[in-house]
């Protein structure tokens, strides 16, 4: 078990993500769609405009984008990891805006 803790403490954070064909990082502009079924969190978010903040991946190698929304004034409140402020989304759940395509 410590060598699996180990293992995930050694793994290096993800800097960007390919959605969509379109390369996401940290500051990219994506549009947010909840998965259907959600909460009244993931309905009132849906359609928004938020900026990537980073990009996370869980024990279970699941990767999770956490996102501040555009228009939010207390946006900066996220970026220090404020938790009223930053959502999280699958890479599934957004559509990149800022459309800069990786090499290929």
């Amino acid at each position: 078990m410590e060598n699996f803790f180990r293992e995930q403490e050694e793994r290096p954070p993800l800097e960007s993500l390919v959605v969509g064909g379109v390369e996401l990082s940290k500051g990219s502009r994506v549009l947010l769609w909840p998965r259907a079924g959600g909460d009244i969190m993931d309905l009132a978010l849906k359609g928004k405009v938020a900026f990537v903040e980073a990009i996370e991946q869980d024990y279970e190698d699941q990767i999770h984008l956490a996102v501040t929304l555009e228009d939010d004034p207390g946006r900066d409140l996220g970026e220090a990891n404020i938790l009223g402020h930053r959502f999280f989304f699958s890479p599934g759940e957004v559509e990149p805006l800022d459309l800069e395509f990786p090499d290929e």
